[in-house]
């Protein structure tokens, strides 16, 4: 049996998880997708701490993260998912109203995989979710490092 591994998406506005959810599924994706709804879960559920503590090991294929959230917005997150060695390689896409250059550049320098600026209209944010889900959860691999085996 093979194991697919889940997609996080960090996303605060109800409406946009419930969209890039139905366009992840749309995709015919199977990969399993939680979802959390500002940054404090969202590293909760990468370190498997609080109501995450049990769940099982390994690393999602990517995440998917809005920018502005409450209690931690999603920079903070990248910034922190860097920092830790064992998430270093985990793709984050960055999926964001935001088009303030300042967001962008920050992104970039924090070593995010890709940035994407949420459109206005409903059709191009669902086709957008459904190829980005596409890439990083079936087309891409995360590098392994070396003596480790993939997670």
């Amino acid at each position: 049996m093979t194991d697919y591994r889940t997609i996080l998406l960090a996303e605060d506005s109800q409406a946009d998880a419930e969209m890039a959810i139905d366009a992840l599924r749309e995709a015919n994706l199977i990969n399993p997708i939680v979802h959390v709804e500002d940054g404090v879960e969202a590293l909760d559920y990468l370190l498997r701490r609080g109501k995450f503590a049990d769940r099982g090991e390994g690393m999602p294929a990517v995440l998917l993260l809005d920018i502005k959230m409450p209690r931690m917005d999603g920079l903070e997150v990248l910034q922190a998912i860097r920092e830790h060695d064992h998430l270093r390689c985990l793709p984050v896409v960055i999926l964001s109203s935001s088009r303030e250059e300042s967001d962008l550049a920050r992104s970039w320098d924090m070593g995010v995989n890709a940035y994407v600026v949420k459109p206005v209209d409903v059709d191009q944010f669902f086709q957008a979710v459904k190829t980005l889900g596409t890439f990083w959860a079936v087309i891409n691999q995360a590098p392994e490092r070396a003596g480790q085996q993939p997670v």
